[in-house]
């Protein structure tokens, strides 16, 4: 698939405050990516050595856990995707980033975007949306362990609907921290 002005047009790099130079630069260094839903972008066991930006589609961040996964993040378009501890200490994953619907998805090596790192905005733009990532695993926490289980599904309702609409009933119940009969029996008392 070649890179396309209507894809850029559409794209967070577009619409960043990034000056014209760098926004060329981060497309030009991109390598664009058509995935199957259900394909792995990293595998647990491996080290993470890319950064991803969903242009279109969706994917989760997952663990193995005994027979069942755990769902820890779902990223959808113009989400940036990695796995920061495995990528900067360049250690083994933890978990798996997988696909749930076709996507595609622009991809830099890490090397790539550290170079890309010499330029003052495009640093100032990879640090803030870093942040970004790091603040929603956070979040996430923070909030499985202060809410009850109708109270997160609750406020997946009124702030992320899109989870409803495009993630399975059994991958946002591990999401939510409850089992799938649960998430149910929730859904039935809140409908």
């Amino acid at each position: 698939m070649k890179k396309t002005i209507v894809c850029f047009e559409e794209s967070v790099l577009h619409k960043s405050k990034l000056d014209s130079v760098s926004k060329e630069l981060m497309w030009n260094t991109a390598q664009i990516l058509l995935v199957k839903q259900g394909d792995h972008l990293l595998q647990a066991g491996h080290t993470c050595q890319h950064i991803w930006l969903m242009e279109k589609g969706a994917c989760r961040a997952f663990y193995d856990h005994h027979t069942r996964e755990v769902n820890t993040a779902f990223f959808f378009e113009n989400d940036f995707i990695t796995n920061m501890k495995s990528l900067r200490n360049n250690e083994p994953s933890a978990y798996h980033i997988a696909t749930t619907e076709r996507s595609v998805l622009l991809r830099w090596h890490k090397d790539t975007f550290a170079s890309l790192y010499q330029s003052p905005a495009i640093t100032a733009f990879g640090r803030e949306r870093l942040e970004l990532l790091a603040i929603a695993g956070e979040t996430h926490a923070d909030w499985l362990k202060t809410h009850s289980p109708e109270e997160r599904y609750q406020y997946i309702l009124t702030h992320h609907p899109e989870l409803v609409q495009r993630v399975s009933l059994t991958q946002l119940s591990s999401y939510i921290g409850i089992s799938r009969e649960t998430l149910s029996r929730i859904r039935r008392r809140v409908l």
